[in-house]
């Protein structure tokens, strides 16, 4: 298996200009911090603009999305690219599942129905050392990766459509 750090990172130009719409849960204030700062990081160094929309919990994200989606298209400024970001720590009854996997799903299907670039940084963990392990900065950096994932399928498209 390929550790994080042994991942082939190749070239990943800038995207100057293009519009990233992050949606995040903030069920966990100090994990969503982190993971904001690593996705917004990330998009400045790819010279790309975000849009930041906050929720309490994560099995709201698709809902806002789709939403947001619709707004920005309505009004002539559409988002390149969609992150979304959060935390669902397993606790002692079966929510965990429906909200990992709940909103997993619709995210996927706006994804591809939408033909939008679309990352999934919702973390779904264990417990809170493995959910700080994630978002850290200095760590995994799991906001980061999200925006590069949705950046390299924006870069795919914009290839694509030329």
């Amino acid at each position: 298996m390929v550790s994080h750090s042994e991942k082939p990172q190749g070239s990943r130009p800038p995207v100057p200009g293009a519009r990233i719409l992050i949606v995040e849960a903030r069920f966990y204030d100090d994990i969503a911090d982190e993971l904001l700062r690593g996705a917004q990081g990330a998009a400045e160094a790819a010279q790309a603009k975000t849009e930041v929309l906050t929720l309490d919990g994560a099995l709201e994200i698709p809902a806002t999305v789709a939403i947001a989606l619709d707004a920005a298209e309505k009004a002539g400024k559409p988002y390149d690219a969609v992150v979304a970001l959060g935390c669902v720590i397993r606790g002692e009854t079966g929510h965990y599942d429906i909200v990992a996997g709940e909103s997993a799903r619709a995210l996927m299907d706006l994804s591809v129905a939408r033909k939008i670039p679309l990352a999934n940084g919702i973390l779904t963990v264990e417990n809170d050392d493995q959910a700080w392990t994630r978002a850290s900065v200095s760590e995994l950096n799991k906001g980061a990766g999200a925006v590069e994932a949705a950046l390299a399928v924006l870069r795919i498209k914009q290839q694509l459509e030329a």
